[in-house]
This record gives C-alpha cells, sequence and structure tokens, in this order.
C-alpha cells in the first residue's frame, strides 16, 4: 500500500494570518509540522501543498517538497485533492500544517486502519475528561458504533446524558484524517451537505453521502495553532 502524508498550508488564515511562517523556537510551524510528519517514517512521501509562494519557498529552501495549487480552494480536502488527482498512491494522510507537535502513535493508528480494505476513510478521537471542553463548540465531539464508525459529529455535547445510572464516555474528533484516493476525489465532487452546512463540520459529508468514517481511539492531546495566544503556549510546551 503505497500512503503519502499530505499538509494543507493555507497563508492567509481568518483569526492568524501568517500562522504557518511563525517563529516556534528555531523554525517556523510549518517545518515544524513537516518535519514532525516525516520523522515518523510511516509514509513514502511527505508534500506540503499551499496556495502561497512563501510558504512554498520556506519548505523547498530547506530541502522539502512542496507543490503550489493551481486554483482557489475552499478547504484542505479540496487542495489535496487537486495535487493527488495525478498521482500514484493507494491512501493520504491528512496533516494538518498548523499541528507542528504531531507524533508518530496517532499516525500510526490512522494509517493501521487501512489495512482494513473496507476502510475508505479514516480518523482519530480522544477521550475528554475536562468538562469546559465538553461544552465548547470548538471542541467537536464524536459518537461511534461499535465498529468504531462515526454515527455523527457535532459541536453539541453528545451523547445527551439523559440516563444517570452509567458513566457516558465523550469523545473529540481530532481532525486528521485518512482516505483512499478514489474517495477523496469522489468527495470533492459532491456538494456540501446539510449538516456539514449547519454544524460547519465537512466531515459530514461524507456521512451524509453513506460513507462511513472509521475512528481510532489516542490519547495525543497537540497545541493546534490557530491564535497568537495558541503560539504562546506552544513555545512553552517546545
Amino acid at each position: 500500500m503505497k500512503c503519502i502524508a499530505m499538509i494543507p498550508a493555507r497563508y492567509a488564515a481568518t483569526r492568524f494570518p501568517a500562522k504557518l511562517m511563525q517563529l516556534l523556537g528555531n523554525k517556523t510551524v510549518i517545518r515544524h509540522t513537516y518535519d514532525a510528519a516525516r520523522a515518523t517514517k510511516l509514509f513514502d512521501e511527505v508534500v506540503v501543498v499551499t496556495d502561497s509562494a512563501i510558504i512554498y519557498n520556506e519548505i523547498i529552501n530547506h530541502e522539502g517538497k512542496a507543490i503550489m495549487s493551481k486554483r482557489h480552494h475552499e478547504s484542505g480536502s479540496d487542495r489535496i485533492a487537486e495535487a493527488i488527482s495525478d498521482m500514484d498512491l493507494d491512501v493520504v494522510i491528512n496533516v494538518q500544517g498548523d499541528e507542528p507537535f504531531i507524533k508518530k502513535e496517532p499516525l500510526e493508528k490512522l494509517v493501521g486502519l487501512f489495512d482494513d480494505p473496507a476502510v475508505k476513510v479514516g480518523s482519530l478521537m480522544r477521550r475528554i475528561e475536562d468538562s469546559n471542553e465538553l461544552s465548547n463548540p470548538s471542541c467537536v465531539k464524536v459518537v461511534v458504533n461499535k465498529n468504531n464508525d462515526a454515527l455523527y459529529f457535532s459541536r453539541s455535547v453528545i451523547p445527551f446524558a439523559a440516563s444517570t445510572g452509567f458513566e457516558t464516555p465523550y469523545f473529540q474528533h481530532i481532525g486528521v484524517y485518512g482516505y483512499r484516493k478514489e474517495t477523496l476525489l469522489q468527495f470533492t465532487k459532491w456538494p456540501a451537505a446539510k449538516l456539514e452546512l449547519a454544524e460547519k463540520l465537512e466531515q459530514l459529508r461524507y456521512l451524509e453521502n453513506a460513507v462511513p468514517i472509521r475512528m481510532a481511539v489516542v490519547d495525543f492531546k497537540g497545541v493546534a495553532i490557530d491564535t497568537p495566544e495558541d503560539l504562546e503556549r506552544a513555545t512553552l510546551f517546545l
């Protein structure tokens, strides 16, 4: 199975413009992410795909591999789909560019999901222990069936604990995805679905089109760089 990691990297982030080019220690955020993905040694290739010549040159000038997008894209999934359309590969892993501390263990579990030929899309989740996270709409929740296929993703608290007779487990969705090539290319041809638009969660497009998402449970909790405050936290973490 040929598996590559693609890192979609947009320069003009809404909440924190140029966040991927901010220095974290002695390297930019995007280089930390790229180097971390390569260090896992899980992938045949690791490639940054970007709309920015600045990010492109940052990777190329440090002996990495990058591709410039040819068109404007609304999402990282669309950006990756364009880049892989003519590539020879079986599975692509979407590593978020703002996750500089991504580690081997969660990515290895994600890649391992595709040992099952029935899996077309995979992703990650972790147990929520903090009640503040549970009530935060930025923390996306997921519920699964007995096979760990996602039943639903929501910004609301799911499941609702109507019974207090047992402990209800809650899981946060970690937005790292794996797709079979043909499934991702098909995804980009579907219109945005109603639940996706309501929740502003593009993964719901798969569920609304009857494509299961297999979830793997991990302990990983990174520091995603979405705001200047996140960068400060990441600097302390580093």
